[in-house]
């Protein structure tokens, strides 16, 4: 089976100035993937604080599951990796961990004791 993802869009509203590396910019990726058995894919938009709002795109075909998580221009693509709750994915020195609603984005090599880079809550659109 051919999984064709085409134009992962993320756009990003930056809710402050910040120093810091940010989310804040407009994404947009073609991608294509053989995949076997059931694949899905599905997006989930994410509050990140003061780096502003991000879509995550999500592509799920077990044994594979990817994201990809939209980081300073670019679109990062993250597999999923072995993890003690939730769903931990990596992609070269980053992590992107989800756990329910909540999602942490960090630098692997930063300190041990360093904050992520973003700590994340699901955007829901109920009332």
């Amino acid at each position: 089976m051919t999984f064709h993802v085409t134009r992962v869009a993320v756009s990003v509203l930056l809710l402050g100035a910040s120093a810091a590396p940010s989310f804040a910019q407009a994404v947009q990726s073609t991608l294509t993937l053989s995949l076997g058995g059931d694949a899905e894919q599905h997006s989930t938009a994410y509050d990140c604080g003061e780096l502003g709002q991000i879509s995550v795109g999500y592509i799920n075909a077990a044994p594979n599951f990817l994201a990809l998580v939209p980081y300073e221009g670019k679109t990062l693509i993250f597999a999923a990796a072995l993890a003690a709750s939730g769903v931990r994915y990596v992609s070269g020195n980053y992590e992107w961990w989800t756990k329910g609603a909540e999602a942490t984005f960090h630098d692997l090599t930063a300190a041990e004791d360093a904050p992520p880079l973003a700590s994340c809550s699901e955007i829901t659109n109920t009332p």
